[in-house]
């Protein structure tokens, strides 16, 4: 992925969980053969109230990883979701996005259901909706760190790492490894 789009954060936009929902339905069937739970919205798209980046995340968990790589890649792939085979983090995930890296929709992570990685994204997007003030915390956060790396989307993710780790830990959760994104 060569070409890629800069850091950019919108403020809360309503149509977001609509996005969400155009292609939880489409994905649901490509992806039934595989799934063990419904696909999710996660990220800070599926809080409201909280600047993010207009990309929606999507969680699709499935029974196994390794049966989804065999049938579930080039299914999404013929579907139009764009798969990063060199993916430092694909010993736990398939990750794709779509349409194309320098104009991003949505972010589908696919992961084993029950991997502590899912149970981390789910559990950190439940903290953000509970507690306002924490919302506002992550959000001085990535503004600050928008500012910071405008044109380096793994610099920008890495640099979160600490304040969800942390947020994590509150919950009562041990972080999964983090696996550092290439910057």
């Amino acid at each position: 992925m060569s070409a890629d789009q800069p850091v950019y954060l919108a403020g809360y936009d309503p149509a977001w969980p609509a996005r969400f929902a155009e292609q939880h339905d489409r994905l649901a069937v490509i992806l039934a053969p595989w799934l063990a739970a419904q696909i999710t919205h996660i990220g800070s798209t599926a809080v409201v109230g909280l600047p993010a980046k207009p990309v929606i995340d999507v969680l699709a968990p499935v029974r196994s990883l390794d049966a989804a790589r065999g049938g579930a890649v080039p299914a999404l792939e013929a579907a139009g979701w764009l798969f990063w085979p060199q993916d430092p983090c694909g010993h736990y995930r398939l990750w794709f996005l779509r349409p194309r890296p320098e104009a991003r929709t949505h972010h589908l992570h696919v992961i084993e259901h029950g991997d502590s990685h899912a149970e981390a994204l789910l559990a950190f997007r439940d903290a953000l909706r509970a507690d306002p003030a924490l919302a506002r915390d992550y959000a001085a956060l990535k503004s600050r760190l928008a500012r910071e790396h405008p044109t380096n989307r793994n610099a920008y993710t890495n640099a979160k790492g600490a304040f969800v780790d942390e947020v994590l830990r509150h919950a009562g959760l041990s972080p999964p490894p983090r696996v550092p994104l290439p910057e």
